[in-house]
């Protein structure tokens, strides 16, 4: 007499539990590599000491980096995390240092992709910083040797306008009136590594200032924005935001700020 297996529901459900959890154990026990460093034609790692016996300028506060939490070892346990982002060095060290024998990420963002690929999307979008036309570089942006990777986040907002403002003059100030969004960082408005809006705005139009403009003043003059008095309305279906942006149409022209005028008009 053959005796049929019958699964049941309960049976279903445990058993996918107890797949799926021998599965996460042996993503997290397996010793496996979590990226690839640049390669170096001919050339082997040599470890992390090596490179600081010239470059200490580089290595000596590497320990604070955002990159150092990385930890790359290489097969005999020996700090490796300079060569995750330049290549293997034992050519570079054999010839004394030079150019050529080993990876630059400032003359090539390829380097800084191989982790952050995501970014490699949003710098083809149609606006976006050239990076990948080679005329800035991701370091131009991000400190990669010391502390945090991103600059000027957590209390150092001004560090992180500092940054964008090194190119982008014109927006620093001081202004006499300056737009509150500065104090939470150009960010708030511009999406720093690509977009598809102009201007690499986080949304087009009125809907960018309607992210933090949609409350009545309830005070005279008090800077907030009516949402109803700008949106087309069956009674009011020609206003003269539909013609342009609230940063056009004859009206807030000077977005950043304004030394004349409180409502940013120039």
């Amino acid at each position: 007499m053959t005796t049929k297996t019958r699964w049941t529901k309960n049976t279903l459900i445990f058993g996918g539990v107890a797949i799926w959890g021998l599965l996460l154990i042996s993503c997290v026990t397996v010793n496996r590599a979590v990226l690839a460093p640049p390669s170096v034609p001919g050339a082997k790692f040599v470890g992390s000491k090596e490179c600081a016996q010239c470059h200490d300028d580089q290595t000596s506060h590497f320990g604070s980096a955002s990159h150092a939490k990385l930890g790359l070892k290489d097969d005999k346990g020996n700090d490796s995390s300079c060569e995750a982002c330049h290549g293997p060095g034992s050519i570079h060290v054999k010839a004394g240092g030079g150019k050529g024998n080993i990876v630059n990420p400032r003359k090539s963002p390829e380097t800084c992709f191989q982790c952050h690929l995501d970014k490699r999307g949003q710098f083809s979008l149609p606006h976006s910083h050239p990076v990948l036309e080679g005329r800035i570089s991701c370091v131009d942006c991000h400190e990669v040797h010391s502390g945090n990777a991103i600059r000027g986040t957590g209390a150092d907002l001004e560090a992180q306008n500092e940054t964008c403002t090194k190119c982008h003059t014109q927006q620093k100030g001081p202004f006499v009136f300056e737009h509150a969004a500065l104090k939470e960082g150009c960010i708030s408005c511009h999406s720093p590594h690509g977009s598809v809006n102009q201007k690499m705005l986080v949304a087009r139009d009125a809907n960018l200032c309607l992210r933090c403009h949609l409350e009545s003043p309830s005070i005279p003059n008090a800077g907030q924005i009516n949402a109803n008095a700008i949106l087309s309305t069956p009674e009011n279906h020609n206003t003269r935001l539909m013609q342009g942006t609230c940063w056009s149409a004859g009206c807030h022209e000077a977005p950043h700020g304004s030394n004349v005028n409180n409502h940013f008009r120039r």
